[in-house]
């Protein structure tokens, strides 16, 4: 279960630090790749920008540590859980610049 809250908390961590921002259009309503598609168009926002390469990479690592969570625990699960740790901050940081 532990595992599975993690997941829950850094999802919610991204959609907050996401969302500090009033977006012109539409906040950030989660990470599944639909979702991220409409928040781009919606906000005009170009798909190739740090942020937003930074948010599908988080989206990309929750998915799969999902998809491995009834494993046991692998050095590649360590692994991405310490990746998704790294693009936390690496998106807090690019939030700094759209907060300015």
């Amino acid at each position: 279960m532990t595992e599975f809250n993690n997941r829950i908390d850094a999802q919610r961590q991204i959609l907050r630090l996401v969302n500090r921002r009033a977006w012109p259009q539409e906040p950030l309503y989660g990470l599944s790749g639909k979702t991220i598609d409409r928040w781009i168009s919606r906000n005009a926002l170009d798909p190739g920008s740090p942020l937003v390469e930074g948010v599908r990479s988080a989206a990309a690592q929750l998915y799969f540590l999902a998809n491995k969570s009834q494993e046991q625990v692998t050095d590649a699960y360590r692994l991405r859980s310490l990746q998704l740790e790294v693009v936390i901050r690496e998106i807090a940081t690019q939030m700094q610049s759209f907060l300015a």
